[in-house]
Parts: structure tokens; C-alpha cells; sequence
């Protein structure tokens, strides 16, 4: 739940800045800082050292980078350095998120503030904006941003380089401002756009990549307990589909194959109409039901692709659960209440597409299902970062995801720092390192091209059969589980990890399940072993028998052996003798056998 209103300051604050929740707008965490946090406190002090017109904080989702912020508006307010406060976010959403918290501290900004207006009322201390308001009317914010002191804090500043346009924009814009405050979570992109007001720095490899004023990582905030472990339970499972040529494929989620052939898997898992949707979001529904145990509120959250899948999800987790999740779409008029009343309640689901994929604070998300085929690094951590919020000790967060590769990498890695690169490696032959053609020749066909067979595209390939089996755990750079069939065993020891335990507890209880599986494995496999041999014994036997009944047959009537043996096969079906199982072997025996009494 939200924090209860508390009375709001009639001026900038830093007094009250310094008592905000360092995870404003909800509770901080039990046993973390009262006040600002370690990091918090120790950027602050940088920055007011420093006194830098530009400043980049990286701080991982959850970690308390509002609160921050807001106490940098309120000493600089207060001290006259500036008058004029601009906040810039991705989403209209977070803009009303931001003049919330800015108004417990008595900075009061304009969420509601439209270019058409030119300039913001007069009881407003500033104006908060999406990158989009900056890019459809640069000039306007410029002359704003010049006509009096202004600190700009550019909030998950790398969307200033989603479109050149955007860059360009938001540069001409705040080129005038008195300072400028960057903030992100994620500080990487996909691409090499530069981002505004950002320092870039050469490296050893001749790639220059951000360069971060104050950085505190999710490793850092994992340490700390400022932010929830995540524990990653893939599922793979049988594909089959058709291809727009007409073939039918078949392959298993997460095998080796082609970049194409794995994208079309991928998609096909996803698609609302098989089996592996379903089940995995059963699978989500009972590791939420004994989150819930323990956590009461507890959430979960389901990212689709696109609307159309957001809708079908949202039908599936109707039946399994009995009751409606909460559907927000970006584009549907009071979405954003929807997810303040989410937030707010204690629902079991809500499912959408991107509006909830950053910024946004739904800490009693503890469940959640990645159903899109969007793979970057930068949506992924976004994404995961909508589940990290600590409330309490103890608390962890799980995430099911599909087991494609490049989805366990980013995984696997969700502890490392990264940096954006504006330049991409050198190739073998501009490095000068020894050149492969068989390499060349592999990442050739593993690239995206005009010539492709287009099975990344949507609408190129027809679903056939998409079956879900339980794969491993990822946990702390570990892997945990030998795969299981859904519903089994095996798959509940890790769906009922009880909601609240600490890092090296849900280690121990992992390795534990993994040495049973391993162990009962073991045992499955020295069975087969034993079955294999007395019935290799009993083969054997079989085969001997036969051959005695056959040549007292043949004696007897005078005909070949091999006639004998033709007539058994054709009777009794099967290979050769060396080649026939036990069965087919014993019921050559019983008809010999009955030749001997009559019967033909």
C-alpha cells in the first residue's frame, strides 16, 4: 500500500527531502536507512563537492534514484542555484509519479503541462515532461529552460537517444539549463546513438562507452538488501510449426539451431492458441499461491508482445485462477489508474504489454511471466527491474522465462555493470586478427536477412503444437534441475520454495533439490540398467529355446530350418531372431510350441 499522506511543506524542503522514503513512493524496506541510503548519502555528498553543471547517476530499478534526485531539487532550490525545476520521463505515467513524490517535499511540479501552453502557472515550481513533449517542440523548452535558472533531471535518460530526432531535441532544448541531472537504471542501448549530456570514454578496445558520475548496480543493492534476489525458472518444450513455404518444422525450445529457426520456436511457444502458454502461467499461478503464503499481497505480472496476446493471456489466467487479472494497454484511456489501483489492492495478476516495463512502482510484484519475444538487453533489465523492489528481508522474486539462449544469458548475467558503447568491436579483418571463413560463413547464416525464410516475422509461420516441460533453475550464477514434465514432482519442489528466504537459503534449498533429482535419476537410471540386463539375459535364453524347438521341428517334418524360422516371422511378426525382442521371441516359442500339440 501507499505510504498515508503526510502534511505537504508550502516550500522546497530539503529538510523533508531528507525524511522522504528513500524508496518514495512506497515504504523503504525493513532494516534499511530511515533516512537516505548509503549510496544516496554518498552521491549527494559527491555532487555537492563537485557542483557539476552535468551529473549521471546509474542506479539499479528500486534502488531509490527519485528520492535522490528530489533531495539534489530541494538544496539547489533552497540555496537560489536554481528557480525553476524540469522533470523528464519516458511515460505520462511516471510524470504524475514524479510530481507526487515532488510535492511530499514541497517542490510543486505541473504533471498536466501541455506545449500548447507555453509557459507553466505561476504556483508551479516547474514542469514535469515525456521525451516525446521535448521532441515535438524543442525551441519552445529551450526558451523555457533559458528564461530562468532551471535543473532538468532527464529520468531514465536513455530514451534521449531512441530516435536521432529525440537526441537532437533534447540537447537543443537543455543546452541553456543551469544544471542538468541524468538518471537511469539501465545506462545501456541496443544501439549506438549517443545520449544527450552523457560523458563517453575511450577504452583499451577503442570503444567509447558511458561514463557514469555515481554507480550503484544490483550487485551492490543485492548485498545491501535494498533489492530482491530473482530466481529464473525456464521452460522448454516441443515446438511444432509450419513455415510460410509450407514446411513443418519440429524442434525443441532451447536446442541448438539457427538464429531464424529459434526466433520461429520462440514465437511459436508464445502464441496464445498452444499448450505452453497455459501451462507455464499454471506454473506461475502456484508459485505465486505459495509466494502468497507468506507475502499475502503478492502480484504477478504477465508481458506480452502485443495487445492481441495481452487479451488471450488474460483470458487463460481467467480460467486458471477464477478470477479477471488487470489488462493495461498503453493506449487504452485509464490505464494509468489501472495500475495505481493494482498497485494499491491485492489482485493476483495483471498482464500488459509495455506500459509497465519501466519505471513504474508495483513493489508487491513478486511473480512474473516473460511472454514477449523482445530480447534486448536493456528491455530485459528493464523488465526484471519491475520485480526487484524489496518491502521486507526475505523477499525474492521469480521470473518464468522461455528457454531460448540469449534469454538464460542475459539471465545469467544480471549481476554485471554495463555501460552503453557508442562503437560497435571491430571485425576480424579490421582488428587484424586471424580471419575465419567457416566463423564468417556461421555468422552469415545466423544473421538477419532479405533472403531469410522470414520465420522471425509475424504472421510467416502457423502454429502447430506447442507443449511446455519444465527445464532447470537459474539462481546466484548457478543452475539448478535435470528438466521434468510439467505438473511432476520434480517441477513443485521448485514452484514451493516458500516466499521468504535469504540468498543462502534459497541456495541450500536448491542444491538440495538438485542432488534429489540427480540421486533419483541415478536410482532411474540403475533400474533401466537392471531391466536392460535380465532382459538381454532372457533373450538369450529365448533364443536358445527357439532354436531347439525349431530344429525338433524341422526333424520331424523333414522341412529347412530357415523355412521354419520364415514361417515363425510370418505368424508372429518382427525382425530376424538376432534382431527380435523378447516379446517377439516368446511368441515364436508358443507357436512352435503348438505345432508340437496340434494346434496350427
Amino acid at each position: 500500500m501507499r505510504p498515508p499522506a503526510a502534511p505537504v511543506p508550502q516550500a522546497a524542503s530539503s529538510a523533508a527531502a531528507s525524511h522522504l522514503s528513500p524508496t518514495f513512493p512506497v515504504r523503504a524496506p525493513w532494516g534499511t536507512a530511515s533516512k537516505l541510503r548509503a549510496w544516496q548519502a554518498a552521491a549527494l555528498d559527491q555532487y555537492r563537492e563537485q557542483s557539476p553543471k552535468d551529473f549521471l547517476a546509474v542506479a539499479t530499478p528500486g534502488a531509490g534514484k527519485t528520492t535522490f534526485a528530489l533531495r539534489i531539487a530541494t538544496d539547489l532550490l533552497e540555496r537560489g542555484v536554481v528557480r525553476r525545476i524540469t522533470v523528464v520521463a519516458p511515460t505520462e505515467h511516471l510524470k504524475h509519479q514524479w510530481a507526487d513524490a515532488a510535492a511530499r517535499v514541497g517542490v510543486r511540479i505541473d504533471p498536466n503541462f501541455k506545449n500548447s501552453q507555453g509557459k507553466h502557472a505561476a504556483h508551479y515550481d516547474g514542469v514535469a515532461l515525456t521525451y516525446a513533449q521535448i521532441a515535438a517542440n524543442p525551441a519552445l523548452h529551450a526558451a523555457r529552460t533559458t528564461a530562468g535558472p532551471t535543473l532538468v533531471i532527464l529520468d531514465e535518460v536513455h530514451h534521449g537517444g531512441d530516435a536521432l530526432s529525440w537526441g537532437d531535441a533534447v540537447r537543443e532544448a537543455f543546452e541553456g539549463a543551469t544544471r542538468r541531472l541524468a538518471l537511469t537504471g539501465t545506462p545501456f542501448r541496443s544501439d549506438t546513438a549517443a545520449i544527450p549530456f552523457v560523458t563517453y570514454e575511450r577504452g583499451p578496445d577503442g570503444i567509447r562507452r558511458s561514463a557514469a558520475d555515481y554507480t550503484y548496480g544490483y550487485g551492490d543493492a543485492l548485498r545491501d538488501g535494498v533489492v530482491r534476489p530473482v530466481i529464473f525458472l525456464t521452460y522448454s518444450g516441443q515446438m511444432r510449426w509450419r513455415t510460410r513455404a509450407g514446411d513443418e518444422v519440429s524442434a525443441r525450445l532451447g536446442e541448438s539451431m539457427t538464429k531464424d529457426m529459434s526466433s520461429q520456436a520462440w514465437r511459436t511457444a508464445l502464441d496464445a492458441n498452444g499448450e505452453w502458454i497455459p501451462s507455464v502461467l499454471a506454473a506461475a499461478d502456484k508459485r505465486l499461491a505459495e509466494v502468497r503464503r507468506t507475502v499475502p499481497d503478492a502480484g504477478g505480472l504477465v508481458i506480452a508482445t502485443d495487445q492481441t496476446d495481452a487479451r488471450a493471456y488474460a483470458g487463460h489466467l481467467a480460467r486458471i485462477t477464477g478470477q479477471s487479472p488487470t489488462v493495461v494497454l498503453s493506449d487504452d484511456e485509464g490505464a494509468s489508474k489501472r495500475i495505481d489501483d493494482f498497485a494499491d489492492g491485492d489482485q493476483r495478476w495483471m498482464v500488459a504489454v509495455r506500459m509497465v516495463s519501466e519505471g513504474v512502482d508495483v513493489p508487491r510484484l513478486a511473480v512474473g511471466v516473460y511472454a514477449t519475444s523482445t530480447a534486448t538487453p536493456l528491455y530485459f533489465a528493464q523488465a526484471v527491474g519491475r520485480f526487484v523492489r524489496a518491502r521486507r528481508r526475505g523477499e525474492t522474486a521469480s521470473v518464468f522465462l522461455p528457454s531460448v539462449a540469449n534469454l538464460v544469458g542475459l539471465a545469467n548475467s544480471l549481476e554485471l555493470e554495463r555501460d552503453h558503447a557508442l562503437d560497435k568491436p571491430l571485425s576480424a579483418a579490421e582488428s587484424g586478427d586471424m580471419y575465419n571463413p567457416e566463423d564468417a560463413l556461421m555468422a552469415a547464416a545466423n544473421r538477419d536477412s532479405k533472403a531469410s525464410d522470414g520465420l522471425g516475422e509475424q504472421g510467416s509461420f502457423e502454429m502447430l503444437e506447442a507443449q511446455a516441460s519444465f527445464d532447470r533453475v537459474l539462481f546466484d550464477g548457478g543452475e539448478f534441475g535435470t528438466g521434468a514434465d510439467i505438473g511432476s514432482d520434480e517441477e513443485l519442489d521448485f514452484l514451493g520454495l516458500p516466499g521468504l528466504l535469504d540468498v543462502d537459503q534459497v541456495t541450500t534449498l536448491l542444491k538440495q533439490h538438485q542432488a534429489s533429482q540427480l540421486s533419483g535419476k541415478s536410482r532411474s537410471v540403475q533400474k533401466a540398467a537392471e531391466r536392460s540386463e535380465l532382459e538381454h539375459r532372457r533373450a538369450a535364453d529365448l533364443r536358445k529355446e527357439l532354436s531347439q524347438l525349431v530344429s525338433a521341428w524341422a526333424r520331424r517334418t523333414g522341412q529347412p530350418h530357415g523355412s521354419v524360422h520364415n514361417e515363425l516371422r510370418r505368424r508372429s511378426g518382427g525382425p530376424e531372431v538376432p534382431l527380435a525382442s523378447v516379446d517377439q521371441l516368446t511368441a515364436r516359442v508358443e507357436v512352435v510350441r503348438g505345432w508340437f500339440v496340434g494346434k496350427k
